[in-house]
């Protein structure tokens, strides 16, 4: 049961960390030094739950949502690639192509989606900035 619960409980931190939603980035101003991260993250969150409660939603974007439509991508695009460049083998080389390039392509698909930047809703995002900028805030952008 030990062993179990090495690996689901990492698995699932990792798993929520994929799924979680936009967040402002901060920059390093007097307020933030002043007050410290933690109150900052303190007013994010009430910023975030303000602009909520007006019935604005963050979106939909999430890493694991930019993972898969990366892997997708990379998927149709490396296995075609790998297939034209497997004509030269004939209907081998064209299999061996197309499995090759989408295997590939899920690989640099899914790397790339994952540091794909996150952007909530306009309406919600600007919302929140407003309402940080009104607490004295300077957000350089959404992580």
């Amino acid at each position: 049961m030990r062993k179990f619960q090495g690996v689901v409980i990492p698995g699932l931190i990792l798993c929520l960390a994929a799924c979680a939603g936009p967040e402002p980035l901060l920059r390093s101003n007097a307020k933030v030094q002043l007050h410290g991260r933690e109150a900052a993250k303190l007013e994010v969150a009430a910023c975030q739950h303000k602009a909520e409660a007006a019935g604005l939603k963050p979106g939909t974007g999430s890493r694991s949502g930019n993972v898969a439509a990366g892997a997708g991508l990379g998927l149709i695009s490396g296995a075609a690639v790998g297939a034209s460049t497997g004509l030269i083998g004939g209907v081998p080389g064209v299999t061996i192509g197309a499995a090759v390039g989408g295997a590939l392509g899920i690989i640099i698909g899914s790397v790339g989606g994952a540091y794909r930047p996150l952007d909530p809703d306009p309406p919600y995002g600007d919302a929140v900035v407003r309402c940080l900028i009104e607490k004295g805030y300077d957000v350089s952008g959404w992580q």
